[in-house]
Parts: C-alpha cells; sequence; structure tokens
C-alpha cells in the first residue's frame, strides 16, 4: 500500500515539473509571438510609409490637385495629350493632311513707308542686256513684303522754359510743365515697364538691361520699381471700380494660390466673372477673405472645387468642379485597392457620359456622317437625370469602403452631389472652373520667378496689375495702350477709362 502511495506522488511530482515545463515553453512562445506581432505591427506600418511616399510620388496634375507646374522630373510625367488605342495610328505634329495654310498677306501699298523697285539687267533666259525701253515693265509688277522694325533708340523730348519778364511788375515767368510729363520718364516708357514686368514676367533687372541693351536708356534698379509702383497708382481707381463689382455678378469662378511676402506665407484670390478678372492677396484662407469681398451673402452662382471654405460661406447655388473630380477619380483607379479602383472606373464612365451629352449640347460633337447633333437644354437635362442617379447610387454603395479616400470622395458626392449639376441649368455656367485656374496659372509663373512681394504695397501692385492685364486680355483691349493711358490720366489727376463699360452695356 505504502509502494502504490509513493508511486503515485512520484507521478504527480512528474506530472507537476512536465505542467511547470509546458507553461515555461507557453510562457516563451506567448513572448516569441508579442515579439513576433510588435516586428509585423512595424512592417506593416513601413509598408503603409512606403506605400503613402510611392502614391505621393505617383500624383501629378492628372490624379490630383496639384498643379501642372508641380510637375517635376521626380515623379511619374504625366501624359499629355490623345490617347490612341494604337502608337501607329498617333498623328505626327505640326499641320495635318487637310488643314488650309495661314500666310501672311500683302499690306496696302499706301501703308508701306518704303517701295523698292528692283529692275533686271539681262534676259534669265538667253542672257542678253536689256534695253531701256524694255525696263517699263509688263504688267502688274510681283510684289514681295519684309516686314523690318526701325532701329530702335530712346525718344528724348527736351522742354524748354524761357524766361518771360512781365511789363507791368517786371518780373519774370516760366510756363509750367504739362502735367503727363512730370518726372524724367514719359506715360508710355513708364507703362512699358509694367508691361515687362506683369505680362512678360521680367524680374526688374532683365528689365534694368533691357532698357540700356534696346533702347539705350540708363535706368537704375530704383527707378523701374517706381515706374512699377506710379502704374500701380495709376490703376487704383479702375481696380477698385472691378472690386465694388465683385458681389453683383450673376456667376462667379473662384480659386486661390500660395503667395509669398518677404518668406511669409500669403494667398492670392482670383475671382472670374464674364467681361472681367479679379485678383487679391490676403494673409488668410479663410471665409473672411469670400465675406470682405462678397459681403455676407452671395445671390449669383458661385463656382469653385470641394475646398470646404467656399462650401462654408456659400449656402447658395454652387458649382463644384468636373475636372476635379475627374483626378480624384483617377487617383483611385491608380493608386488605390481594387473596390476602389472598381468605384473609380465605373464613375469615370458615368462622367464621361455626362460629358457627352454637354459637348453635343454645345454642339461640338457629330455623328459618323458629319452630321451635327445639337441637343437643347431641356433635352439635356433630361437625358442626364439617369446618370445622376447612378452615380448618387454608385456613390452610395461605397459610404463604408474600407480605403479612406473612396470613402471621402463617396461620401461628398453622396451629400454635395447636387452641386455638380448648376451646369446644366444655369446658362453661362461652365461644369469647371479651369476659368480660374488659368487665371492663376500666370500668377504662379510669375511668383516662380520673382519669389512673391516685399511689402503690403508690393501686394498690392501685384493684385492689381494683375486685375488691370488680365481684364484687358479678357476684353481683347490693347495693354499697353490703356495702361498708357492710366498714366496719363494719373498724372493730369483724372479717371481712367472703366473697365465695365463693356459688361455694363451687354447686360
Amino acid at each position: 500500500m505504502l509502494g502504490f502511495h509513493s508511486r503515485c506522488r512520484q507521478q504527480q511530482e512528474n506530472l507537476q515539473r512536465e505542467l511547470e515545463r509546458i507553461r515555461r515553453e507557453n510562457q516563451k512562445l506567448r513572448e516569441q509571438i508579442t515579439d513576433k506581432d510588435q516586428e509585423l505591427a512595424e512592417q506593416q506600418r513601413h509598408i503603409q510609409d512606403l506605400e503613402r511616399k510611392l502614391e505621393s510620388r505617383n500624383r501629378n496634375s492628372t490624379n490630383s490637385s496639384k498643379p501642372p507646374s508641380s510637375d517635376g522630373l521626380a515623379g511619374r510625367q504625366r501624359e499629355r495629350g490623345r490617347k490612341p488605342s494604337n502608337s501607329k495610328k498617333r498623328r505626327k505634329p505640326g499641320g495635318q493632311p487637310g488643314h488650309p495654310g495661314h500666310h501672311r498677306t500683302l499690306v496696302p501699298v499706301e501703308q508701306v513707308q518704303a517701295v523698292k523697285i528692283l529692275l533686271p539687267q539681262q534676259c534669265r533666259h538667253c542672257g542678253e542686256q536689256l534695253s531701256q525701253e524694255s525696263l517699263a515693265g509688263v504688267g502688274e509688277p510681283h510684289r514681295h513684303q519684309v516686314t523690318e522694325i526701325p532701329k530702335v533708340q530712346a525718344f528724348i523730348i527736351e522742354y524748354q522754359r524761357p524766361r518771360v519778364v512781365c511789363g507791368s511788375c517786371q518780373k519774370s515767368n516760366c510756363a509750367p510743365l504739362p502735367e503727363e510729363v512730370q518726372g524724367q520718364f514719359g506715360p508710355q516708357l513708364t507703362a512699358l515697364i509694367a508691361y515687362w514686368t506683369v505680362v512678360c514676367r521680367l524680374p526688374r533687372r532683365l528689365v534694368e538691361g533691357m532698357l540700356t541693351e534696346v533702347l539705350g536708356i540708363t535706368l537704375s534698379l530704383g527707378s523701374t520699381q517706381k515706374a512699377w509702383e506710379e502704374v500701380s497708382a495709376a490703376v487704383q481707381a479702375p481696380y477698385q471700380e472691378l472690386q465694388h463689382q465683385l458681389p453683383q455678378e450673376k456667376i462667379l469662378n473662384a480659386d486661390e494660390t500660395g503667395w509669398r511676402t518677404t518668406g511669409d506665407k500669403r494667398w492670392l484670390w482670383a475671382f472670374v466673372a464674364p467681361q472681367f478678372v479679379f485678383y487679391w492677396v490676403s494673409i488668410h484662407r479663410s471665409t473672411e477673405v469670400l465675406v470682405s469681398l462678397l459681403g455676407a451673402v452671395f445671390h449669383g452662382v458661385l463656382c469653385s472645387d470641394r475646398y470646404s471654405v467656399y462650401g462654408k460661406y456659400h449656402q447658395g447655388r454652387k458649382q463644384f468642379c468636373w475636372a476635379h473630380l475627374k483626378r480624384a477619380l483617377l487617383a483611385l483607379v491608380e493608386l488605390r485597392s481594387l473596390r476602389a479602383q472598381r468605384f473609380g472606373r465605373d464613375a469615370l464612365a458615368i462622367v464621361a457620359r455626362m460629358f457627352r451629352l454637354w459637348h453635343r449640347f454645345r454642339g461640338d460633337l457629330q455623328d459618323g456622317r458629319g452630321h451635327p447633333q445639337p441637343l437643347d437644354r431641356q433635352e439635356l437635362l433630361r437625358r442626364s437625370i439617369p446618370l445622376q442617379k447612378k452615380l448618387f447610387q454608385l456613390a452610395e454603395a461605397h459610404l463604408d469602403d474600407n480605403d479612406k479616400d473612396a470613402r471621402n470622395l463617396a461620401r461628398a458626392l453622396f451629400t454635395q452631389g447636387e452641386h455638380l449639376y448648376t451646369f446644366l441649368e444655369e446658362a453661362g455656367v461652365e461644369p469647371t472652373n479651369n476659368a480660374a485656374e488659368r487665371a492663376l496659372r500666370t500668377a504662379v509663373q510669375w511668383r516662380k520667378i520673382s519669389f512673391g512681394n516685399r511689402s503690403r504695397q508690393g501686394e498690392l501692385a501685384t493684385a492689381r496689375l494683375l486685375t488691370i492685364v488680365q481684364t484687358c486680355k479678357r476684353q481683347r483691349q490693347p495693354i499697353l495702350t490703356y495702361l498708357t493711358q492710366a498714366v496719363v490720366c494719373y498724372r493730369r489727376r483724372s479717371i481712367p477709362p472703366s473697365l465695365l463699360h463693356k459688361s455694363a452695356s451687354q447686360a
């Protein structure tokens, strides 16, 4: 009996030791699993970080809101031009077969500054010398015109004011200088300096060099800056007139881009109306700018991208940009998960069908026989309703998508999709915000060259001159002529011509 109990105790001790060994091995395995989990989580974070970097590297102006100017050499370049299905069908650069040529027409003889008559000295057929009688010519001469510019040089006018003694009081008198020639530079030269700076985007030192090399005018760097500032002051009145007109416009396209003043962050805003463009430099990128320029409530249609500031400010009629939507969908197709890619492809197909209707409405599409297929606005609205429903249902199906970008885009389409279709109902509203983006392009190129401004006065001058130049372009007015006229009016203490007369007459 004692032997049995002894064996039981021995077995129990063995089992206890085995259990303890298993517990130790279990604990060791748990620690290994914990270490592996931590290592796996670290690798997962590293993979996600690499995916974000790869996605950022692959983003360009075609699949994000990045501007074309940011498409550098490091990332994947965006495809330009058409995308033919077969590379052999890619058309060659230059004029295509059947394209009508463009040639310079001859100027009437009365507008020609010099006529040179060239007479042959010998016959080009037999080589005989031609007599004086045969040099009279037969029929109309062959005309060949060469356009040239005369030698470019400064035109200096000296105003002499003799002293004239009054016969009554015996005091000397001098005639006053004309108001428009106060200072050492005429209105046209002053306006030309601003033109080169704003339109041609030349830095001050290049302007100084062109004046010296081309015109032979020795001018200091400070003088070019003063001329630029004078033109800015000259266009202050028409600039303010356009600013006061902004809240009354029925349709406005708006966009903003980064700017710099002595290295500090600023924002350059652009507002495009049917007949003018308005710029404003501000330290804010908030609703405060919109309220200060458009008032507490804007009663027209505001066209923009989906930046939240526009939605917070304007609760009325909006038009969100389809180009931004298309780029966001392309990003899903190229950079995201399979389900997000399917969402992007399906939505892009709907977008393509919508814009085919829009191009037919505008008369841009033709059928295979070359006959136009126009749509009126009522038919455009009727045919677009099924597409609107499909896009809404597609967004609803992806509200709980695992991909963050796909989920956010689906929610935006689900909650704010109605603001995509204002262009179908309102005449003059475009489906994209390209007008405002093109208005900013010149400013972005200027910023890359000049690196912004150095003072608040420089910010005002930038906004004023960009406004006047782009408005003149929009109205097809000669820019240099208007700037010269503005300088003349400024020196005569009168108001320059209004830039609203065209829009008022058309209204």
